[in-house]
């Protein structure tokens, strides 16, 4: 955290004197309120005027210094903060398939959105108050120092009194932190399965039963945050409470030495400087533990070490001739899947899986494209256990299109390059290949046109277009094509199974239809049957099936 914070070095040093404008303001107040009380005991009018100019200068001063040192803050807030999201975005992204899924993806949003306001409101308001507190509590020692340095003294043992204390209430700040942060995942996943499956729910009359499941854990996640914001209060209270006692036996012990002759302006500037170090430390120690608290759910949503280790050990993917998938079972716990599978997709050729709905066609792109890892056998590319490749790597060189293509709110060039650096000219040929130049010279601001939600303003044939030439446009090696057919009419679905079976990169295709003249032109046919695997040419294949 503290490399983030210190990002914007500039920034961050006009935000330690934005936090120290209150301690100039408040030993300003300090002095006012002390010559006020001196202008009784000197009763002199002159006196009087010119703490009336001094008091009017302040004022004028507080209210620009103030604006000042908000606008100051503000600036280098927005900044962490940016950074902060877009490290848990980037934490979030690095991760493969497998971490990924380790969580719901609710989790992630939650991590995304609750915990980096929680970061917030937590985090900035303790710094500043920490920031001030300490500094005004260095500030106040040393003038006490020069005032009555046995006062001096007497705070500072209380100080390291209320240390001792504050460090017992530590980990059970941060550990409440946690709760809340954790309570919060818990009630957005629960909520989001509310909302998806919310027709299922008023279709069969269980609105009732899910509201009273909802309601309780609204109620779970408001007593976490109740319980941090009481535990937290006590501890304030508490170091106030001493706070109180010492500053009262102060009061009287300055009230005898007015006795002895001390003046009304120097004992009310000692009341209030003694006031302004009691204070700002009994509430310093527990901001310590709010900070670190703050720090946990730092770690927790940008914490990327084990993802990039584990990337850091893997080797980078190539793929010259071969994959050869050697005596692979896989099992979704104890439900088998494939037994003992053994065959080779070979670098340029088109590969067509086929079998009966659940025989296992879709784990097998998992297993082949890297999302899975924990099966039995081998899957080795040129010689290399994929096991061992980097997710990165793999991912960099490899490309899918599904049947349901999803499509930013952003524009054409943008959804087909996903965002990286294409050039205009590169984003043209992957449309001239996938078959979509005719619709992008029918837009009026071509590849730069606005794609809406989701893409609801295209068709389903230009949306898989779109997916194919994003494959394009990265010059993929192997591209996973699931069912890309499936909802489109025999039209379309024959002018894009056309365009896959031209793409010059080694396919891997899942798809029930058949368009004579067209299916029959893959090289070699994957067929699933029963947990076991049966490879064919595919001209053979296709001229058995015809007979």
């Amino acid at each position: 955290m503290k490399n983030m914070l210190l990002e914007h070095k500039g920034k961050f040093a006009l935000y330690l004197v934005a936090c120290l404008f209150p301690v100039f303001r408040n030993l300003a107040q300090i002095v006012i309120v002390s010559l006020i009380f001196e202008i009784v005991q000197r009763n002199s009018m002159s006196f009087f005027y010119l703490v009336l100019i001094i008091a009017i200068v302040y004022l004028i001063l507080d209210g620009a210094f103030f604006v000042i040192s908000r606008l100051m803050r503000i600036s280098y807030m927005r900044d962490i903060l940016l950074s902060l999201r877009i490290r848990a975005f980037d934490k979030i992204i690095k991760m493969s398939y497998k971490q990924f899924n380790k969580q719901s993806r609710d989790v992630y949003a939650s991590n995304l959105i609750n915990d980096i306001n929680t970061f917030e409101n937590s985090f900035f308001v303790s710094l500043i108050n920490f920031i001030f507190r300490i500094a005004m509590y260095v500030s106040v020692m040393v003038i006490l120092a020069f005032v009555n340095w046995q006062l001096a003294l007497i705070i500072f043992g209380v100080s390291i009194f209320v240390l001792v204390v504050s460090k017992l209430f530590e980990k059970k700040t941060i550990s409440l932190q946690k709760e809340v942060s954790t309570a919060n995942e818990e009630f957005t996943v629960n909520a989001s399965n509310v909302f998806t499956g919310l027709e299922i729910l008023k279709l069969n009359n269980m609105e009732e039963a899910f509201q009273k499941k909802n309601k309780k854990q609204i109620a779970a996640l408001e007593g976490k945050k109740y319980s941090y914001n009481v535990f937290t209060s006590f501890q304030l209270n508490f170091n106030a409470t001493i706070g109180y006692f010492v500053l009262i036996g102060l009061i009287v012990y300055l009230t005898y030495q007015t006795q002895a002759g001390v003046g009304y302006g120097l004992m009310m500037l000692t009341i209030q400087l003694s006031s302004s170090a009691i204070f700002p430390l009994v509430n310093l120690f527990p901001l310590v533990n709010v900070l670190k608290s703050s720090k946990a759910i730092f770690e927790k949503i940008t914490n990327e070490e084990a993802v990039i280790e584990e990337e850091e050990k893997r080797k980078p993917f190539v793929f010259k001739e071969k994959i050869d998938v050697n005596q692979v079972s896989f099992a979704y716990d104890e439900t088998p899947v494939f037994k003992s599978i053994h065959f080779t997709l070979e670098k340029g050729k088109k590969h067509l899986v086929k079998g009966p709905s659940g025989s296992g066609k879709t784990t097998l792109f998992k297993l082949l494209s890297h999302m899975l890892d924990d099966y039995d056998g081998n899957i080795i590319v040129d010689g290399t256990n994929m096991k061992l490749i980097s997710s990165t790597s793999f991912n960099e060189k490899v490309s899918y299109v599904y049947q349901d293509v999803f499509l930013f709110e952003a524009s054409l060039k943008d959804n087909i390059t996903l965002f990286k650096p294409y050039t205009d000219e590169e984003v043209y040929q992957a449309c001239k290949k996938a078959g979509l130049l005719e619709f992008v010279d029918s837009l009026e601001n071509g590849i730069h046109t606005l794609i809406s939600e989701n893409g609801k303003n295209l068709s389903g044939g230009e949306r898989q277009r779109v997916s194919i030439a994003r494959a394009l446009c990265k010059k993929a090696e192997i591209m996973f094509i699931d069912e890309a057919t499936s909802s489109l009419n025999d039209e379309l679905g024959r002018q894009i199974e056309q365009t896959i079976l031209d793409l010059d990169s080694t396919v891997i295709a899942i798809s029930h239809k058949y368009f004579d003249g067209i299916t029959d032109q893959y090289d070699v046919v994957l067929e699933i049957k029963d947990g076991y695997l049966t490879k064919y040419d595919g001209l053979e294949y296709f001229s058995e099936a015809a007979v």
